[in-house]
């Protein structure tokens, strides 16, 4: 992925992840339009920054995204990279019938709001040179987390999407998929303070080097996620499974 001289469109762009990589690309030269529902938050994370900016997006909303991604050509026409950030993550109890409503956002923001972005914007992306299509998916879409089972499952998902979009883009699009372990950021409530997760300045220096190598990796993989990465295919997933869960319980419960 070339990484300076971009128009970059960074979805999920007030808060966490997305805020880190829109300072960190933009101060690499790049224009960065960040999306995401509220704008103070995103104007916010803009500051005095010239050449940074910020589009309203309800990603749950087909009809907005269609409007959103007309809007978004007609105002930066240069536009060539996207970065599939925003997304959700619910605690949900499985052992029990429950109100579906998280379980239903979920799945309508981490999958569906990226596969529907993806597809406003990819003839329009398949024109432009040097164009990128990054997905954020997740460590849990290896090893999932027994409390937020939608979310590893959406984040599986975007794993396997991601690996046929870049059979079908090959040689017109770069397709990069970025699988975040378990960071410092307010993705859930507390998990910014959470002991034993990956500080979000740490995880940013080490995702900046690894998208800087020549070629970029198909999978941008800090060392943290490598743990659950490998899982599988180094015959060790029970043994992983279990300690991710009680890793995260003991985290939630602070002990």
């Amino acid at each position: 992925m070339q990484m300076t001289g971009n128009t970059i469109l960074i979805t999920g762009g007030g808060s966490g992840i997305g805020a880190a990589l829109a300072h960190r690309f933009h101060d690499l030269g790049n224009t960065v339009v960040i999306a995401g529902r509220r704008l103070e938050s995103l104007e916010a994370t803009i500051g005095e920054r010239a050449n940074m900016h910020a589009l309203v997006l309800d990603i749950e909303d087909p009809a907005a995204i269609t409007a959103f991604a007309e809007t978004l050509v007609s105002r930066f026409p240069d536009i060539n990279v996207l970065i599939n950030n925003a997304g959700i993550m619910r605690f949900e109890p499985l052992d029990r019938a429950r109100d579906l409503t998280d379980a239903e956002a979920t799945i309508t923001t981490n999958l569906l709001g990226p596969i529907r972005l993806t597809n406003a914007l990819i003839e329009h992306l398949q024109a432009q040179p040097n164009a990128a299509i990054v997905n954020v998916s997740s460590g849990l879409a290896f090893v999932p987390l027994v409390a937020t089972p939608t979310y590893s499952a959406t984040k599986a998902a975007i794993h396997s999407y991601t690996q046929s979009l870049r059979d079908a883009l090959s040689g017109k699009v770069e397709v990069i998929e970025l699988a975040p372990p378990a960071v410092q950021t307010e993705l859930t409530p507390g998990q910014s303070n959470r002991e034993g997760y990956l500080p979000l300045e740490d995880f940013i220096e080490e995702l900046m080097t690894l998208f800087a190598k020549d070629p970029t990796p198909a999978e941008i993989l800090v060392q943290r996620v490598r743990f659950q990465r490998d899982a599988e295919a180094e015959n060790r997933f029970d043994q992983t499974f279990a300690a991710i869960n009680e890793f995260a319980r003991k985290a939630r419960e602070g002990k």
